[in-house]
């Protein structure tokens, strides 16, 4: 059943400071499917934070995005800028910058009018126009072409342009749908690089939404990974991967080794050990303190390999493995396993010096019990 709300529109202020806190409180939208594409999420944006929206196609990221600039409707929870609720406040009186993953420039004007088509729009004096797009050129190290047209610059040249046209109104925050989407890896990483100069230098709030992990990682302060139209964690890049509080979050950030306890998944059972556990032959049990729904996480490089259970440290966690496949990094190998009598699929990292593993080895593989992270399933 569809919830509305009413609310009162009320124009942001300018605020204080570098940047414009984003605050999101039981925000709804429902279209009338079997569920709502945004579910009741809250979430709070801090002045000049770096926030990425991160998840899967349809699992709610743009939708959220979309809610705050103000091109979607919310049909339940309230959005506010800096304390003011902008529930009903069309989406040019916001103040928000947007960027966009298909640039959106003018092709019939330069560099320079697409840039200044924001400050015209909001009738601003030749005099501001012109110092205005000098210094965001500057900015985006694009100064010398602005008299080019869009057809003369490259991909990346573009999405600079559409960023400085973005920013040039100095919007107290600035929101960009997966803008680096269309760009090659190389060049994704170089303007990766410069959103981070830009942000640091111009000091505003930077809401970014992705479907790309590394991307997320590399740029963020914080990272909201959403999940069918949930907030599945908030926290730090290195929160995410460290302190994952579920296995969604645990496999969708990065590799993981996953032991989903509760269920007879291998041939081998936990057994206490101070605080610590043990893998020996027979039935899976569960940890101390987990629910049947839980599972063990193991990050590919706190895994070691060895040739035998002899090799093992006293204390270790060790689970039987065969080699399934080798894949040769550059800088470290990976091995493919099977683990467990069921073949529980797994990874381990290995030195690229090290090639003594080969296709059908049988090894164990161990952790330390610190190394580990017990996550709901």
């Amino acid at each position: 059943m569809t919830r509305e709300t009413t609310v009162k529109a009320t124009e942001p202020s300018s605020g204080t400071g570098l940047g414009t806190e984003i605050r999101l409180a039981g925000v709804t939208k429902d279209y009338g499917l079997a569920s709502p594409a945004v579910d009741d999420i809250s979430l709070t944006i801090e002045p000049g934070e770096f926030m990425t929206l991160l998840g899967p196609s349809g699992s709610g990221k743009t939708t959220t995005l979309n809610l705050v600039a103000g091109f979607e409707t919310l049909t339940a929870g309230t959005i506010s800028l800096n304390g003011a609720d902008v529930g009903n406040v069309p989406p040019h009186r916001r103040n928000l910058g947007m960027l966009f993953q298909n640039y959106a420039l003018f092709p019939h004007m330069s560099v320079a009018q697409n840039v200044a088509y924001p400050l015209r729009e909001r009738k601003a004096g030749k005099e501001e126009i012109a110092r205005k797009v000098a210094a965001v050129l500057e900015l985006v190290q694009l100064t010398g072409r602005d008299g080019d047209y869009p057809s003369q610059l490259s991909g990346g040249q573009q999405q600079r342009v559409a960023l400085a046209r973005a920013i040039v109104f100095e919007p107290k925050a600035l929101l960009l749908d997966e803008p680096l989407g269309a760009l090659d890896r190389n060049l994704r990483s170089a303007l990766q690089v410069e959103i981070r100069r830009i942000h640091r230098e111009v000091g505003s709030t930077f809401v970014f939404v992705t479907h790309d992990q590394e991307e997320a990682m590399n740029l963020s302060d914080r990272i909201a990974l959403f999940n069918n139209g949930h907030i599945e964690q908030i926290g730090t890049p290195q929160q995410l991967y460290t302190e994952p509080e579920t296995l969604f979050t645990a496999r969708f950030l990065g590799d993981s080794n996953v032991f989903e306890l509760g269920q007879a998944a291998l041939d081998e059972k936990v057994a206490q050990d101070g605080e610590s556990w043990i893998v020996e032959p027979g039935t899976v049990a569960a940890h101390p303190g987990v629910r049947a729904s839980s599972a063990i996480v193991v990050r590919p490089e706190d895994v070691e390999v060895a040739g035998s259970r002899d090799a093992v440290p006293s204390g270790a966690n060790a689970v039987r493995a065969t080699v399934r496949d080798v894949e040769y990094m550059g800088s470290y190998r990976t091995l493919l396993l099977a683990m467990g009598a069921s073949g529980l699929p797994g990874r381990a990292r290995t030195s690229a010096l090290r090639g003594e593993y080969a296709i059908g080895d049988t090894v164990v593989i161990w952790w330390w019990p610190r190394s580990q992270r017990i996550v709901a399933a």
